[in-house]
């Protein structure tokens, strides 16, 4: 079905190779380039337009947009969405992507005066994605094809360190001259005082038993319905310190039906599903997690105190999806495997410094990518400008 849908939308987007571009599209499915998308519409000259297509599960953050005055359109894997969402694609002079999109595959741009960029939703990954991973092999050619395609689309890559642009390098075998250290505008956030300020307000408003408190952030990354509860005793062992709470933040497409919700019923213990993982970062003094991307941000937080991760599958899931080659290398603290581990790492509550692991993978994060980004691609201003 796939593939008929990536034929379909080359047609629709051959139709429409030599209209007119001038206009800035945005595919969204994170909600973590808010402020970029709306410093794009507010430096547009008036007859230039913003067109914003999102993922359905960010829909707070397009009426986020919406009430900023910036029209965002969800997306739906439909062939009468796509024909009336690839001629506005067509028009679009730079279109900025922050995921894999399949109908990418298919859509015919001009290099020359359409500019597809990749501005990833990680700074940095454990894990291993792309043709990277173990599983591309078993893939049918048809889907390797695809993938191959979508991949190779991408004029630029948005990158903060080296380090992720090797990763880009081999994850979707693309050559270094598309890699562009101009750092994540989704980092910008965590540089502010006064946003991480603001945010923590309405985190203690909400929770107030979060305020005053040694606050355990749980952050694991996502599994398949079967493999969504951790080991036995995983969540007692982060409850261990009873000064502390323990902030559990799920994966948004956790199946709750599969999951044992009888494990976090402890006195310390609380699912918050109010709150974004960047909202519980922002007042987390130990950040738990087993290999989520999430880590690299936690890093930036001026409270950061200690990360733990914790592997309890790393046997199982160094096959499907793997993880990157070095990892035990360069992570600020080494990996651990139990729940014993898991709790002699919660009561030890070891302060760590992330100076190695922020110059590795935040070489470019300095609360300033977003203006180098819109001067480059929106403003298209040189780099002497």
């Amino acid at each position: 079905m796939k593939f008929i849908y990536v034929i379909f939308v080359k047609l629709i987007s051959s139709l429409f190779y030599f209209k007119n571009k001038k206009n800035v599209c945005y595919i969204m499915s994170y909600n973590n380039n808010l402020h970029m998308i709306k410093q794009t519409a507010a430096i547009l000259p008036p007859d230039q337009k913003l067109i914003v297509f999102y993922n359905p599960r960010v829909m707070v953050a397009a009426y986020d947009l919406q009430a900023f005055g910036i029209k965002a359109i969800p997306m739906k894997s439909s062939f009468s969405f796509a024909l009336r969402m690839i001629p506005q694609i067509m028009s679009a002079r730079v279109v900025f992507v922050d995921n894999y999109y399949a109908f990418i595959a298919g859509l015919v741009h001009p290099k020359k005066k359409m500019k597809i960029i990749q501005l990833w939703h990680a700074d940095g990954s454990i894990k291993c994605f792309g043709i990277d991973t173990p599983k591309f092999e078993s893939y049918s050619w048809i889907k390797k094809m695809r993938h191959r395609k979508v991949y190779n689309s991408f004029d630029d890559f948005v990158v903060a360190s080296p380090a992720m642009a090797e990763v880009f390098e081999n994850s979707f075998k693309q050559p270094c001259k598309k890699m562009k250290f101009l750092g994540t505008p989704r980092s910008d956030r965590l540089f502010s005082d006064k946003w991480i300020s603001v945010i923590r307000k309405r985190v203690y408003t909400a929770a107030p038993e979060l305020k005053d408190k040694r606050v355990i952030l749980y952050l694991p990354t996502y599994r398949s319905d079967s493999k969504i509860n951790p080991p036995e005793g995983t969540i007692q062992a982060l409850a261990s310190d009873s000064n502390a709470v323990v902030a559990v933040k799920l994966y948004q497409d956790v199946n709750r039906a599969k999951l044992k919700l009888e494990q976090f019923n402890l006195k310390n213990v609380k699912i918050y599903d109010e709150f974004t993982a960047t909202d519980l970062m922002t007042v987390a003094d130990t950040f738990v997690t087993d290999y989520s991307s999430y880590s690299f941000d936690y890093s930036l937080m001026p409270q950061a105190r200690s990360m733990i991760f914790y592997m309890y599958d790393y046997q199982e899931y160094s096959k499907n999806p793997g993880i990157q080659v070095g990892y035990e290398n360069w992570l600020p603290s080494k990996p651990i495997h139990t729940v014993d581990q898991l709790r002699k790492a919660v009561l030890a509550n070891e302060k760590l410094d992330f100076s190695d692991f922020n110059a590795m993978w935040n070489t470019y994060n300095d609360g300033k990518a977003y203006n180098r980004v819109l001067n480059k691609y929106v403003l298209q201003k040189s780099e002497d400008e």
